[in-house]
């Protein structure tokens, strides 16, 4: 008979896994298959803080951008191209100046400047916060809204662009 095949570990070639089976390369090499990874499950404690931490640091960086540079000042920051080709403000004019007056602690002049704006920075603070919660917990944060809530949602910033335009809700223009 012939001499028999095995791997450097001893093992019958047959028996180890193939490039196609179930066990890992680091596996079959070391016996360690690494830390345990669950694509569905998000990562617990520290780790998991990475993605929410991030961009906390975004955000409170362009924050500290706009608290700095003063948007009522002309030049610098550039003009909305719809109220510059149409006259129209749309739903996101005025929040620049919002943010402005928002990292001010002037919180009448943010909601003038953009009632949808200064709500969304309240709604983006309290979903942060749960983000982390959850983050630190080891569970995702999964926000399924029903299409009804992203039609409702659309509906109302398509009343609130059309009544901040009409005389009436002159009130809503920034």
């Amino acid at each position: 008979m012939g001499p028999e095949l095995t791997d450097p570990s001893g093992e019958d070639p047959s028996q180890a896994p193939g490039p196609h089976s179930h066990g890992s390369v680091l596996k079959r090499r070391t016996g360690w298959a690494g830390p345990p990874t669950d694509p569905a499950r998000p990562p617990t404690g520290r780790r998991g803080l990475v993605t929410p931490l991030g961009i906390l640091a975004t955000v409170t960086a362009a924050f500290a951008y706009v608290g700095t540079v003063d948007p009522n000042e002309p030049g610098h920051y550039p003009v909305c191209p719809l109220l510059k080709i149409t006259g129209a403000f749309c739903p996101g004019c005025g929040g620049l100046r919002s943010a402005h007056a928002f990292i001010h602690g002037d919180l009448g002049a943010a909601f003038s400047a953009n009632a949808v704006a200064t709500t969304g920075y309240f709604l983006f603070a309290a979903m942060w916060v749960l983000w982390l919660v959850r983050a630190w917990r080891g569970r995702p944060l999964r926000i399924a809204l029903a299409p009804a809530w992203w039609w409702s949602i659309g509906a109302l910033l398509l009343v609130f662009t059309v009544v901040r335009n009409l005389p009436f809700g002159s009130a809503l223009a920034p």
